[in-house]
């Protein structure tokens, strides 16, 4: 997998970083993901972010922007390529996805070889970052046995993985989910920290009081854009809310998982 030349893509400057278009090959598409890079000419930490599954925004691109600010090559992958505003074709199409391990998985090893292939990354120091879907394809990276820093999945689907590849995991693992999340309730939380526990991994399980499913995002239009106010101007289903505070607190603990791994 390689990106385009950097001469062949729009370049965009933010508070000291540059972002670019990288177009690649995910999941038998070719897609377009954003990579922002810190400014400098050396080499830098690498984070691999994935996005919800209704579609990459620019809410998510601006968070690869955000992680570059910080010191890191930042590649927000697209792993389909379509936005999705009504709750009927969002479940369609993420269950075929999401039963399907090895599919995640191939989508997961191709956007961290894109990640890798940037000069400016260095490969020894690279974590994966994923929220929703996004967040159940980078855990399955790590359960494949990928050699990653650390994992952050907040708000993923949480699938009882196999003892065999629980211990493929070589680093340390953050999960964040809602209290009230439906998609990941107090039996599947338990299952996951049963496997994690087995494999003498290390890792965490934050449970956010009152939070429900994709309490990170903040509150959309149709079109994908950021709406006003508190609430989503799209059409969710129960279950599904923002959390501001816990937005915030979520978003320290991932960054302070990479600080800790990738420094």
């Amino acid at each position: 997998m390689r990106g385009v030349p950097a001469e062949a893509v729009r370049s965009v400057r933010v508070s000291g970083t540059r972002s670019v278009s990288v177009e690649c090959e995910l999941d038998g598409l070719t897609l377009t993901g954003r990579l922002a890079l810190p400014d400098g000419e050396g080499r830098c930490p690498g984070v691999l972010l994935g996005h919800e599954g209704i579609g990459l925004n620019d809410f998510q691109r601006d968070r690869a922007d955000r992680l570059a600010e910080h010191g890191y090559a930042a590649f927000a992958m697209d792993y389909h390529g379509r936005w999705f505003s009504d709750p009927a074709q969002t479940m369609a199409f993420l269950g075929p996805l999401l039963a399907d391990r090895q599919r995640m998985r191939a989508i997961g090893r191709d956007a961290l070889a894109v990640l890798l292939d940037q000069p400016r990354v260095d490969p020894e120091r690279v974590a994966a970052v994923g929220y929703g879907t996004g967040g159940t394809i980078v855990l399955e990276l790590g359960l494949q046995g990928a050699d990653l820093r650390a994992i952050a999945a907040v708000n993923p689907v949480l699938a009882n993985p196999e003892p065999a590849s629980a211990r493929n995991i070589g680093c340390p693992v953050l999960i964040c989910v809602g209290s009230e999340d439906p998609l990941v309730g107090p039996a599947d939380r338990a299952a996951f920290a049963a496997a994690m526990q087995t494999a003498r991994a290390d890792w965490q399980l934050v449970i956010y009081g009152g939070a429900e499913h994709a309490f990170h995002h903040p509150p959309m239009n149709p079109d994908g854009s950021l709406a006003e106010g508190d609430a989503h101007r799209i059409p969710k289903l129960p279950g599904v809310g923002y959390h501001a505070a816990h937005a915030a607190r979520a978003w320290r603990a991932v960054l302070n998982l990479l600080d800790e791994t990738l420094r």
